[in-house]
């Protein structure tokens, strides 16, 4: 799975380094390519935005910067381009799953008051929001997007675990415990101790449904 996140600040990612994703890195499952739009500028500065027309706070970012960082990526005609934007359709599972089946991912991130709306328009496919709650740029939003569909692709994670995780069946995950066995007077439930593989799927099944109606009962509709 490639990614190519267009970005303002590479350096925010180094996080994606670490634990889970950070493996299927090395092990090549995925590949992270960071851009820097900023080296795109031909501005003497750097700049790479500009006062909007028709007045207004803020700075939006410009369009032919945006664009020649674009054309720099190779094979981005088989990617789909994705802007990070609280405009977007909220991220989900189903479309968590839905794009961990693309091949290429290209990921523009936003900052100041937005990007000029030409570019968006010649370059995006899909604008994708984590919420509906503004941040100072699109860097963390590509995080998240990018830790989510790594999960599922091929090999990242045990196919068992993804499977029954919160969300993957419509319902929230049940409880889990590990050892030791009693902690603070709290003993862990009787079933998970009983080796009965039958009832202890039963047993998880309708924690599911109670953990999901006392905590999202709009996911049981």
């Amino acid at each position: 799975m490639q990614f190519d996140v267009l970005t303002l600040f590479p350096e925010m990612f180094s996080s994606l380094n670490e634990s889970i994703i950070g493996r299927a890195k090395k092990n090549e499952q995925i590949n992270i390519k960071l851009i820097n739009i900023r080296d795109f500028s031909e501005d003497k500065h750097n700049k790479v935005d500009d006062t909007p027309y028709g007045g207004g706070a803020g700075m939006v970012m410009k369009p032919d910067v945006v664009y020649r960082a674009y054309k720099s990526l190779e094979n981005k005609e088989n990617a789909k381009v994705i802007y990070m934007s609280p405009q977007g359709k909220t991220l989900n599972q189903k479309k968590v799953v839905e794009l961990s089946k693309e091949g290429h991912l290209i990921i523009l991130c936003g900052h100041y008051e937005g990007i000029d709306q030409r570019v968006l328009d010649k370059i995006v496919d899909e604008e994708i929001s984590i919420g509906d709650y503004v941040l100072t740029g699109g860097e963390l939003p590509a995080m998240v997007l990018i830790d989510s569909v790594s999960r599922y692709v091929e090999g990242v994670l045990n196919k068992n675990s993804v499977e029954e995780e919160s969300f993957s069946k419509g319902m929230l995950e049940y409880p889990q415990y590990t050892r030791p066995e009693e902690f603070e007077g709290i003993k862990v439930p009787d079933i998970l101790l009983s080796g009965n593989h039958g009832e202890i799927e039963k047993w998880r099944k309708e924690k599911q449904i109670e953990i999901t109606k006392k905590k999202r009962p709009d996911l049981l509709k």
